[in-house]
């Protein structure tokens, strides 16, 4: 299995363009994941570690209450913490050399080598300790963070423990390692990226066939059943969901509803008619990468063939938002400067837009520059809006929308769009593009002669 992740590589690059699902057997994922993790080990977390000015990270969890930093780190056969586990990575600031070892009693993983012989040491923190001192690091990072809960995993049990057994002359040398537990989070390495363009792929593929005659009768469908046959597909693939797809209706006769509507307020159950804009939110969990999507579909009338062209022109506008957001993102710029500058300059073009993009890769709420809240349009206070600034090779939930009034429907709609997108050394780009085009329901009804 030593080359699968090539020949997945160039699996993929051989079926550029192709509508396929194509999704790899358990033990092959498996290799691939684990390949992965060692090129990140490998290319990725020295790099990290000298930005951070971090010499020494520790990172500690018990079983099934991991941290989700320490979860990534963990060898695809391994679906938990066993016991105790403590991971410490040094590097030496000298000469750059890195130690990956695990104060465990077995090796996890290829590269990180157990370093503790139970028989000769039988405490598992004074054998830490050891360590430790051994290469004496002037700084010791752990993750807490006040900002960042997916580094903010160490429980305070742990903490507690750990600084008790810390000898005093390193306390002071305890900082949050919140920087460099970010920077492993939201960076993607060359190689995830083809694989996350395939992972994209196989979510729009969904959600087309979820939003098409295949899925969808009108007058009969509800919006439950869509949502559920959904998760069914994803279920039959042999993938995950990170969170329970939804779907809802905008239609001429009912008022614009607030922003929870399409999340949480909507009703179950809605028959799906012909003349409905449909919305859907959904997204997939696939070799330790999730995708996060939202995308639009309109419902034929008797004798129609394509979409009103109001309702294109209104997902146009959607797009010229994703445009204005994706042109302003600039490394060293914080998502609050992003956002501020995407608003002032979609309202200038008459434009009425709301922004909330959030990091996006190996959690689907990531951590890393977040652009807005839904609820929060004039900025995220904290770390999250105001001191975490964009940086390269990391990937964001493209996710925004824009209020359109329809004289025709006499009533505004909001166009929601999110699509996976990546920022690179080359700009940003859609790893498998993005909706220009309403997906349409009823095209192939025997009344329309097709």
């Amino acid at each position: 299995m030593k080359n699968s992740l090539l020949t997945f590589v160039l699996l993929i690059a051989s079926i550029t363009g192709a509508r396929t699902q194509a999704v790899l057997p358990e033990s092959e994922r498996a290799a691939v994941v684990d390949e992965l993790l060692e090129r990140r080990l490998d290319s990725l977390l020295p790099e990290l570690m000298e930005q951070s000015g971090i010499d020494m990270w520790v990172l500690i969890s018990r079983e099934y209450n991991e941290d989700p930093v320490l979860k990534t780190f963990l060898p695809a056969t391994w679906l938990s913490a066993r016991r105790r586990t403590i991971l410490l990575f040094y590097r030496d600031p000298e000469s750059g050399d890195m130690d990956r070892l695990a104060v465990a009693r077995y090796n996890i993983g290829k590269s990180i080598q157990s370093a503790w012989d139970k028989e000769q040491q039988p405490d598992q923190w004074l054998r830490l300790m050891e360590l430790i001192r051994e290469r004496d690091p002037e700084t010791i990072g752990l993750n807490f963070s006040e900002d960042h809960n997916i580094a903010d995993g160490l429980d305070k049990t742990d903490y507690d423990a750990f600084m008790e057994y810390l000898p005093r002359k390193y306390r002071d040398r305890v900082v949050s390692a919140e920087d460099l537990a970010v920077g492993w989070i939201e960076t993607r390495i060359p190689e995830e990226m083809p694989i996350y363009a395939h992972l994209v792929r196989i979510t729009h593929n969904i959600i087309a066939e979820a939003f098409s005659d295949a899925v969808i009768t009108p007058g009969r469908t509800t919006t439950s059943e869509v949502e559920w046959w959904m998760r069914q597909r994803v279920t039959d693939l042999g993938l995950d969901t990170w969170f329970h797809p939804t779907v809802d209706i905008q239609r001429s006769a009912s008022e614009l509803r607030g922003h929870l509507y399409s999340f949480s307020d909507r009703p179950e159950q809605q028959v799906i008619q012909p003349g409905d804009l449909l919305h859907c939110d959904f997204g997939i969990n696939y070799l330790r990468l999730n995708t996060d999507c939202q995308q639009l579909a309109y419902v034929l009338r008797p004798g129609e063939t394509q979409a009103p062209e109001f309702l294109e022109k209104a997902l146009a506008d959607g797009n010229r938002v994703q445009d204005i957001l994706t042109g302003n993102m600039q490394a060293g710029r914080t998502g609050n400067e992003i956002l501020a500058r995407s608003l002032k300059a979609g309202r200038d073009e008459g434009l009425r837009p709301a922004i909330y993009t959030h990091p996006l890769g190996t959690y689907g709420h990531s951590a890393g520059t977040t652009i807005g809240m839904w609820d929060a349009q004039e900025g995220v206070s904290g770390a999250d809006g105001t001191k975490h600034v964009l940086h390269k090779n990391t990937a964001y939930a493209i996710e925004l929308n824009t209020t359109v009034t329809l004289p025709e429907w006499g009533r505004d709609i909001r166009v929601m769009l999110e699509e996976p997108g990546f920022y690179g050394s080359d700009g940003f780009v859609y790893p498998d593009g993005r909706q220009t085009r309403l997906h349409l329901i009823g095209a192939h009804r025997p009344e329309l002669g097709n």
